[in-house]
């Protein structure tokens, strides 16, 4: 067992992510800085914080992209620096703007996502069954976006595109689902929509646990249970989403005199007059 930082004790084979003690520097600059967190198999986290607090270095850990400077990092029951992270990434779906620019313009929105089980972009010579093509078609319905399936990804709108990425995340069943500010972009329209969509898979008790990169509480979808805070590299508050989640917090993290309103289960946040 090992403790958590809301006092609780959680079996480690129940974790799918673990940093204990983390730091990363550049140089001179500190990008993150004793950071402990721990995500178990059934949450949904949210990281919320500024430019520059150290979010993207957070997820970059967490799909094994980069490792820390100090302290160790566990994804999905493997040590960053003594596993081969190509094993743990296809346990891992990912949605990212940095994926959206290696995809080619004229790849077919279908092959977009049955190529995720190669970890490809740019169909060339991969063989793929008609289970593959099926499963891939389900999930382009299963975000709205089956009748694209034969349009080139390159003539998508900006949301079609971020639901194309989130059906490829999902194509491999991962274990883990990371989502790196995928309502950067949007109009309000197409916001609304993918927070929808992400709250139906959050709801879903079996999907996988997941992470949420944003800058904006409405951007946060319903059913997310748990609240991350950064500020320059070091926690400002993490645990239940609806204990974490407060205007001093909120006035903390973002160094400003906050409002925060709750309408049902969406947040709304302004600078108080």
């Amino acid at each position: 067992m090992t403790p958590r930082s809301d006092g609780w004790e959680v079996d480690v084979d129940d974790l799918v992510i673990r940093l204990d003690g983390v730091g990363v520097r550049r140089g001179r600059t500190s990008l993150l800085s004793d950071v402990n967190w721990s995500v178990e198999l059934d949450e949904r986290w949210v990281v919320l914080g500024p430019n520059g607090a150290g979010k993207t270095t957070l997820l970059k850990m967490a799909s094994t992209e980069m490792h820390p400077t100090e302290g160790t990092v566990d994804v999905l029951g493997e040590r960053l620096g003594k596993a081969n992270v190509f094993d743990i990434r296809p346990r891992i779906g990912l949605c990212s703007g940095a994926l959206l620019n290696r995809i080619p313009g004229d790849e077919q929105v279908r092959d977009v996502v049955v190529s995720a089980g190669y970890a490809v972009f740019g169909r060339w010579r991969e063989e793929y069954d008609q289970m593959d093509t099926d499963r891939a078609q389900e999930l382009l319905e299963l975000l709205g976006v089956a009748h694209l399936a034969d349009r080139e990804f390159g003539t998508l709108s900006e949301g079609e595109r971020k639901r194309t990425m989130i059906a490829r995340a999902l194509m491999t069943d991962p274990e883990l689902l990371l989502f790196d500010e995928p309502a950067a972009g949007l109009d309000l329209g197409g916001r609304e929509d993918l927070v929808a969509r992400l709250s139906t898979l959050a709801l879903d008790p079996d999907a996988p646990a997941s992470v949420l990169v944003t800058h904006h509480v409405e951007e946060i979808p319903p059913g997310f249970t748990h609240g991350l805070l950064l500020r320059e590299g070091e926690i400002v508050a993490q645990g239940l989403l609806e204990d974490v989640l407060t205007e001093d917090n909120l006035s903390k993290t973002f160094d400003q005199d906050l409002e925060l309103r709750r309408n049902g289960q969406r947040y709304f946040a302004q600078r108080r007059s």
